[in-house]
């Protein structure tokens, strides 16, 4: 995975620690406290601060993206929301991350995962040795036979390359298919919420767009995404909101269109470069890039 770092400053109010904080009681149902939000959110490894201040929502049954360049913090606001952090030796150090109107961000993973909220991580990290069956088995190890049932006939339906392969070991398939898998996997667990690490990471141009399609088909069945990836321009056309983060902290957020037309974003994250963009510094460019730039906004 990217790592991340961060810099100085506090943000959001003090919480317990993640190992004893205990989730707050459920706030009235609206389709954001339904879906995931999170305030004022600082993660450090050990003496290292990577988020600082992060505000962030994604409501029932919507795409959130976030872009930043590696080390901005993506990959560990993921790690956050999942309850993973304590792996990789990382800590929620203040703020709040609420789930279905419940605190999730003092919960173990795999409490995470029962309240419905799954994450495919950067790299696929597929049972390479074990079968496609098999790890689509490992993923809905929690879930009754009925649930799983009706699970593995969706993945199936959306990955009918995994049915052609479900004896074939894992390390086996193509890095298409891997991937396919891995989502595969997360989607056996049922979830509300799926949180995707760079899906498109490595791939030809083409089996990046199918992986997108999938993305869209998906959240059409009713399932929320928070995407993470490289590929602005495609988590830009997936997206109904977006957020970049630029060194553990929120630089820009808005409805997705509006940070596409934004002559700061595509110059700095689709490569498309604003007509004046050969002008000397201190002409008025970065008068006009403030002007473009889309307004903080909290949902």
């Amino acid at each position: 995975m990217s790592g991340d770092a961060g810099r100085p400053g506090a943000g959001g109010p003090e919480i317990e620690s993640p190992e004893t904080a205990v989730p707050e009681a459920a706030k009235p149902a609206t389709p954001e406290t339904e879906g995931l939000e999170i305030r004022g959110l600082e993660v450090r490894y050990g003496p290292v601060r990577a988020l600082r201040g992060v505000d962030l929502t994604v409501p029932r049954g919507a795409v959130a993206a976030v872009l930043g360049a590696n080390g901005a913090g993506k990959t560990t606001l993921l790690r956050a929301v999942s309850g993973t952090l304590r792996f990789h030796r990382g800590a929620i150090t203040a703020g709040t991350i609420t789930f279905g109107g419940a605190r999730v961000d003092g919960a173990p993973a795999a409490e995470v995962v029962r309240r419905g909220v799954v994450q495919v991580p950067e790299g696929r990290r597929v049972f390479a040795r074990m079968t496609v069956a098999e790890n689509l088995r490992a993923g809905a190890l929690a879930v009754p036979g009925r649930r799983a049932a009706a699970a593995r006939e969706r993945v199936l339906e959306l990955f009918p390359v995994l049915a052609e392969r479900a004896h074939q070991r894992a390390g086996l398939l193509s890095g298409g298919e891997q991937q396919m898998l891995a989502i595969g996997r997360a989607l056996m667990a049922g979830p509300s919420l799926l949180l995707l690490d760079e899906p498109t990471l490595g791939l030809a141009p083409m089996m990046a767009a199918r992986i997108a399609d999938t993305v869209r088909r998906i959240n059409a069945q009713g399932t929320s995404v928070l995407l993470v990836e490289q590929n602005a321009a495609m988590a830009l056309a997936l997206a109904e909101r977006a957020y970049v983060l630029e060194v553990g902290e929120l630089a820009l957020s808005g409805p997705a269109a509006e940070l596409a037309a934004s002559d700061e974003v595509r110059r700095r994250y689709l490569g498309v470069g604003a007509p004046d963009t050969d002008r000397p510094v201190g002409t008025g460019l970065e008068e006009r890039a403030e002007r473009t730039r889309p307004a903080r906004w909290t949902a």
